[in-house]
């Protein structure tokens, strides 16, 4: 069980975990419920999730960790190999998304055919992913809280409002609240599918 992070900028990146870790997981809710005979999703559910999790770390949950992982490494040595491989999995994840994004449209264009190849990739997908985030909660968070001095955290606050405020982050926060309405609860605020267990 992870330990509570003690500082308002690592409680961020940690709720910023559980919004993109709450999109992988509606996709992997379609892609195994059209394995078990439901009814596909319009594509465009899909594409909206891929959106998500594309755009979003790139644009408004990376930036804040680079924040971090740069005070961090004023502060400590001793997490550098940890940061050097979550950098290398940022980039990483970018290409699984486009492959993703390419294998979507694929399945769209030759329907059953390439279905399988696209369920599969979001499985790998999301467990590169859910490991990757999990990396970084046990190893980088609680670093932050014991290394980082309260100037560190000030600097960090300050980056992390000027990122929390835009006017992006109220566009992502409406394309979350699209997903979370789409995807049936209880993984998502939409209607049960009836008969389908959770």
């Amino acid at each position: 069980m992870k330990t509570p992070a003690l500082h308002p900028a690592t409680r961020i990146i940690q709720q910023e975990h559980q919004r993109l870790g709450a999109v992988i997981r509606a996709m992997l809710h379609f892609v195994r419920g059209i394995g078990d005979g439901d009814s596909a999703p319009p594509f465009k559910v899909f594409r909206a999730m891929l959106l998500y999790i594309d755009d979003f770390p790139e644009k408004m949950h990376h930036p804040k960790e680079d924040v971090l992982f740069a005070l961090l490494q004023k502060r400590t040595p001793t997490v550098d190999d940890t940061i050097a491989e979550l950098e290398s999995q940022h980039a990483q994840g970018e290409a699984l998304v486009r492959q993703l994004e390419h294998q979507l449209t694929r399945y769209e264009l030759q329907g059953g055919a390439a279905a399988d190849t696209f369920f599969k990739a979001v499985e790998d997908y999301a467990a590169f992913y859910f490991g990757h985030m999990r990396l970084e909660e046990e190893i980088i968070l609680p670093a932050i809280d014991k290394f980082l001095t309260t100037d560190d955290l000030y600097d960090a606050d300050h980056a992390f409002a000027v990122n929390e405020f835009s006017a992006e982050m109220q566009r992502f926060e409406q394309l979350f609240s699209m997903i979370a309405n789409i995807t049936p609860a209880p993984i998502g605020l939409g209607a049960k599918v009836a008969g389908r267990a959770a």
